[in-house]
């Protein structure tokens, strides 16, 4: 199963599927958290840290030969040095639903930077949605492996939010969360994706299809197994 948040994407995600580029591969897991207030003017509060995510990244790096960036590698800069170009980008980390002003809601959760200085409308160790939308991407496949990353405002052109900028910045395939998901589960899920992607090579719809089946069967619960959807292209 796709899915597409207008018909429009369908023919762009067409178009960057034949123009992908990137080589390297990009891993994150539970990176050291950046602390946020929970209500305009109270006290910063670290995000909770994801030790399964950390397991999932390390498990998944496995399949591509690489070293994960975990804890305080994975910074907003040094993933963004990375990031260009990618083939393949798996953030496994936290995903808030905020759009922090900027008018693009979604953010994904990186550690901070001591050396970073954010500029208006920047957050040290948040990528935010309105950022990704101005960077110019080469992976065919960006998965983020954290809550209600496939949610955002609904417009006339589909949701909007995290998902929708990864397309615009170049991105054929996105795989996305469409609730809070829970953290071992998750990790087991994402392994047996790319289990299926990379050593049984299947296509993306494919090997998404066959992980759900697998983790329902231990995990019963669609909480556990069915939040993720793919966004663009399978192959």
């Amino acid at each position: 199963i796709l899915t597409a948040p207008s018909i429009q994407t369908l023919q762009l995600t067409k178009q960057q599927r034949q123009r992908v580029s990137g080589e390297g591969v990009l891993i994150v897991g539970n990176p050291t958290m950046p602390s946020l207030p929970p209500e305009i003017g109270e006290e910063p509060v670290q995000l909770t840290p994801l030790d399964g995510a950390e397991t999932e990244a390390k498990e998944i790096a496995k399949f591509f030969n690489i070293d994960a960036m975990i804890g305080s590698q994975a910074t907003k800069s040094a993933v963004l040095e990375k990031i260009s170009n990618a083939r393949v980008v798996h953030l496994a980390t936290h995903g808030l639903l905020d759009d922090f002003g900027l008018g693009i809601p979604g953010a994904i959760a990186l550690a901070p930077d001591p050396n970073f200085t954010p500029k208006i409308g920047e957050f040290n160790g948040l990528l935010t949605a309105g950022e990704i939308f101005d960077l110019d991407l080469s992976a065919e496949l960006v998965v983020l492996s954290a809550c209600n990353t496939g949610r955002g405002q609904i417009r006339g052109e589909g949701v909007i939010g995290l998902s929708r900028s990864l397309i615009q910045a170049g991105v054929p395939s996105v795989l996305v969360s469409l609730w809070q998901v829970p953290d071992a589960p998750t990790a087991e899920l994402m392994v047996e994706f790319y289990r299926n992607l990379e050593e049984k090579k299947l296509d993306k719809a494919q090997a998404l299809r066959q992980a759900m089946l697998t983790i329902k069967e231990k995990h019963p619960n669609p909480r556990n197994w069915a939040a993720f959807t793919l966004i663009g292209e399978a192959d």
